[in-house]
């Protein structure tokens, strides 16, 4: 009776669209982001996370660590950072552990391990009000370049400094390579 000869069927291919338009819709709202902030600091910048203020002293990257006697070597590098952490607060706070994070994302823990490195800070540590506590941290990672995030994720927002590869601090059996526009010209 209400007859309509002017509306065509939907063609199969056009209802594989019109489907997974809707499905790719449904799940963009559900993509898992949770809105988290992303800061990465630049080298000699100081790095805020609440109430601590860290500061990157310096990186060295080294084939081994210890003596020729009795070498510990790593896997791939180690890498041993130099920083400061300061605290703003009025009560002792605890220096959380930190990761390397590659440009892939792969994520490289910090050694629990310090032997061979000088003033190791330690797994636990902490820094009392208005004091910064100074020292390195050590990691086995390959010699590429690096973000040290400062939160893990419980924390609201991603914080990172940027660690770029700088071979001018690489050590080749407990002594400095000169980089190449230090090296002695002819």
């Amino acid at each position: 009776m209400w007859e309509n000869t002017d509306v065509k069927p939907m063609s199969r291919s056009h209802s594989i669209l019109a489907f997974a338009l809707a499905v790719g819709t449904l799940l963009s709202g559900c993509s898992g982001t949770t809105g988290r902030q992303t800061k990465v600091y630049q080298p000699g910048e100081k790095a805020v996370v609440e109430k601590l203020t860290y500061n990157i002293v310096d990186t060295q990257i080294a084939p081994k660590l210890g003596d020729d006697a009795n070498p510990r070597l790593p896997q791939n590098r180690f890498f041993i950072v130099q920083i400061a952490v300061s605290n703003a607060s009025n009560r002792p706070m605890a220096i959380p552990s930190m990761t390397l994070v590659d440009d892939s994302g792969k994520v490289y823990n910090e050694l629990a391990d310090g032997t061979g490195v000088l003033r190791w800070l330690g797994i636990v540590r902490n820094v009392d009000p208005a004091q910064t506590e100074q020292g390195a941290i050590l990691f086995d990672a390959p010699a590429v370049h690096y973000r040290l995030r400062l939160t893990d994720d419980t924390d609201k927002e991603d914080i990172y400094v940027d660690l770029p590869l700088n071979f001018m601090h690489e050590q080749m059996n407990s002594a400095p390579v000169v980089a190449p526009d230090e090296a002695v010209k002819p």
